[in-house]
This record gives C-alpha cells, structure tokens and sequence, in this order.
C-alpha cells in the first residue's frame, strides 16, 4: 500500500524530515570520536645506553669543545645562543661566524661558567650570544682553538610574518635510552624536516640515579648534540630538572638545568628563565614553567597577564604554549597535577584564543579535543569540560623513551575531552602551512619514519575561529 502525501501536509512534513536529517547531521558532526589506539606495544623495558656508547663519545683531541647546543637568543629570531663545554680547561671562549654567501667572518665572546653537584664538579660551560643575524640565512660557526676546533652551521628562521611556512619538531621527556635514541633518529628522519624542536621538558633524568649522578648531563649534552647544535632546541624546564635535593646538601633548585642551558627570557621582560617567549616565523611561542610558583601575584602569574595582550595575531597567527605538566590528562599517572595551573591561566588561554598547548610529563601520547572548563561558580555546578572553539587543543607528548617507561595505564571509559591516546614512544610535529592552516602529526617509533600514527589539521582560532580542527 502506498500512502500519498499532498499539498500543505506534505509540505509540512518535508521540512520536519529536513530539520530532522540537519539535527541528525549536526549531532554527528560535534559527536566525540574518542579513541584509544589499539596498537599494542611490544612489552620490553626502556634501558640506558651505556656511558661508553657510541651516541656519548667525546670528540678526539684534548679539551675539544663537546655537549654544543644552540637555541634562540632574542625574541624575534635574529639571535642565537651557541652554548659548549671544554672539559679539562676554559680554552676559547670566541665563536666564529660567517654566513654561506660571505666570506667575511665575524667573531663573538661568550661568557664562561661552572658549578659543583655533590661530588661531581662540572666541565667549563661556555655560552654566547649572536646578534643581529640575517633572517633565513644559513650560518657556519666554529667553535675551540687550534687543531681541535669544530664546525657546525645552523638556518636563521623566516622573517616575522603570518604567511611564512615553518615546521617544529616536539619531544618531550626524553632522557637516554635505547628508545630514547630511536625518538631521536626518528625525529631526524621524518620526511617532514624540522627547522626548530620544541622541547616540553624533562632532560637528561640525572636525578634519576644515586647522588643526581651529573655525569648523566654530560653524557645527555653529547647525545643531543647531533640535533641540537644544527637546530635551535627550545627549552622548557621540567620535574626531573628541579635536582632538589636536601639529603646531600643541594637545596638550590634547577642548579645544573640553569648552568647549561640559557633562554632569551630577559628579551620578553621575564625575570626568571623559567618562563619566556619568543616569535619564530608565524607563530608566537610562550613557556611557562609547571614547577615554580604560577599563583596569583608571583612574578610568572604577572608576566603572563601582560604578555598575552602583547601578542599580535596579524603578524604571529599561530599562539602556542609550552609546558611540562599537563591539563587534560585521562592517564592514571599524574592525573590532576596541572589542575591548579589550569584553573589560573585557562580562561586567559581561551580569551587570548591558544592555538595549542604542548606539555610533556605523562610518559604517552594524547590528544585533546577543543574543550574549556571555565563556566563554574560556586553555585552553577557547570563544572565539566565542554566543546568549546575558542579554546585550544591540548597535546601531550611527554614519549620520548626515559628509563621511567611508557604510561600506559589509562583511565575508563576514556573522557570525552580525549579525542586520541595511545602509550607509545615517538615524537610530534607541528607544520604551519600559512596563517589560517596548520597539520600536527605523531610517529611512533615502531613505524616507518614517513608514517603518521595520528594526525589532525588546526583551523586557526584568530583567523578562522569559527572552524573546527580535526583529525585527518
């Protein structure tokens, strides 16, 4: 039998089917499509590399300058911090420069410092500042004196601008394992090609022995040092950096983390080099430090409340966040931790429109939907995570392969706020493709070097706020 549907009446009906199938639709389209990965790692333990490891060899010749790292030494990417060690004596405290397409050669002085960990007294740890460098240039600079000396080059960073393309590389809590060397090939290898790494904290892991052994900084320096001293690694200081330690009279916290590895954070008004900015390319990166004092009033709460205003979204579109702790967090291992950071500073981070949030700390990999949990009061008992376009997305990538091992003890069911999780090791990449586009990726490091384990396009929140990002 065949019902026959006229006039006004059947009119009426096709618009209830069409609203219908436009509700069903809309659904569908804001629906979370959480996921946990089944990918099944192999069960084996993170080991150390032995100290007498190819990746931690010294250079040959006597006191050649080994541990060489450079990152950014302004705000704009028109500096450079080279910093080194000399082990047995200060040697040259000068770096030599020159740029491919010149042959005139410049010169800087650095500055030398050292500093005693317990029983353990380190190297001479050298840093200078390069200034007023050409943008997108490649530069060669060498470093020590005599027949010892040692070349390295790095490429300035574009111009400041919204459409200039540029890749960062991400790792966090690396340390110096076996995987930790794959996190590294790997992140040397991907097709993609990093200009700069973004480093969400978590070292060496020194502390992680008898006495904070800080011969494990060394040993870390020189294993980095292939990466490290061609590409600016940008520091972001984690727990296992704090090496507080009464028991053995080291109650100076960071000591060693601070001694080898400066940041630019004077040039963004910082008072303290925990937490900084700086503009690389399209976009404005701001660290902020999960283990000093971040409440109401303290210095950091009050650089970032006059920061975010400063940040101009028509020449840096992209606004990214570096810290170690993470806010969204649906693994059983430090879960709340960044709570109380989290209430501080998010309804700022979702005002100001944060692109994206990299933290580290938790050893797995997860990302977020774009969610805030800002509407509470006292009284509303709104105080669950809701979908919500103004705020950014939050990845954590603390897998970079330390003797700690993988998290992979999740919480069940996995939270709506979660849209991908997976314990496994690898590394991220952030690929800004012009002010309105960007496409994030993960590699694990049991795939092949070209292959994406998750992968997501981010729809700018100044440009295109109204667009959802999502996985590709």
């Amino acid at each position: 039998m065949r019902l026959r549907i006229s006039g006004k009446m059947g009119s009426d009906l096709g618009m209830v089917v069409l609203v219908l199938g436009l509700l069903v639709l809309n659904v569908a389209v804001i629906s979370n499509a959480a996921k946990t990965s089944t990918f099944t790692r192999k069960d084996e333990k993170s080991g150390d590399m032995p100290f007498d490891s190819d990746v931690f060899r010294p250079p040959p010749g006597h006191n050649a300058p080994q541990q060489v790292h450079i990152t950014q030494g302004d705000h704009v990417g028109k500096g450079v911090i080279i910093s080194w060690v000399t082990p047995m004596e200060t040697g040259s405290n000068s770096v030599v420069y020159w740029s491919e397409n010149s042959k005139h050669v410049h010169k800087a002085k650095g500055i030398v410092t050292m500093y005693t960990y317990y029983n353990y007294t380190s190297g001479y740890i050298h840093h200078c500042t390069i200034n007023n460098l050409e943008f997108d240039t490649k530069y060669y600079y060498t470093l020590g004196k005599g027949k010892y000396t040692r070349t390295f080059w790095f490429v300035t960073p574009p111009e400041v601008g919204p459409d200039v393309p540029y890749t960062f590389g991400l790792i966090g809590d690396l340390g110096q394992t076996f995987d930790s060397n794959r996190t590294l090939t790997h992140y040397e290898k991907n097709p993609l090609k990093g200009k700069a790494l973004l480093f969400v904290g978590d070292l060496s892991y020194a502390d992680h022995y008898e006495f904070h052994d800080n011969r494990r900084w060394d040993s870390w320096g020189r294993f980095i040092e292939r990466s490290a001293a061609y590409q600016p690694w940008i520091w972001t200081a984690g727990n296992h950096e704090i090496d507080f330690a009464p028991e053995i009279n080291e109650t100076e916290p960071f000591k060693p983390y601070t001694h080898r590895y400066h940041v630019p954070y004077k040039a963004s008004q910082s008072t303290a080099p925990f937490w900084y900015s700086i503009k690389r390319g399209p976009a404005y990166i701001i660290v902020l430090a999960s283990y000093s004092a971040y409440g109401k009033y303290t210095p950091q709460y009050e650089w970032l409340l006059n920061e975010l205003p400063k940040v101009n979204r028509s020449e840096t579109p992209w606004l990214i966040v570096l810290l170690h702790s993470p806010w969204y967090n649906s693994y059983n291992y430090h879960y709340m931790e960044g709570e109380t950071m989290r209430v501080m500073y998010e309804s700022w981070f979702v005002q100001y429109k944060v692109d994206v949030v990299f933290a580290g700390h938790v050893h797995a990999y997860e990302r977020s939907e774009r969610v805030s949990n800002v509407a509470y009061n006292i009284t509303n008992e709104l105080c669950k995570p809701v979908k919500d376009l103004s705020a950014p997305v939050y990845i954590t990538i603390g897998d970079g392969g330390n003797i700690e091992g993988l998290a992979n003890n999740m919480t069940e069911p996995q939270p709506s706020y979660s849209a991908y999780r997976e314990a496994s090791f690898g590394h991220g990449m952030f690929d800004i493709k012009n002010r309105t586009h960007a496409h994030f990726t993960w590699h694990r490091n049991q795939d092949a070097y070209a292959v994406q384990a998750d992968s997501m396009w981010l729809h700018n929140r100044y440009w295109k706020p109204d667009d959802d990002s999502s996985a590709s």
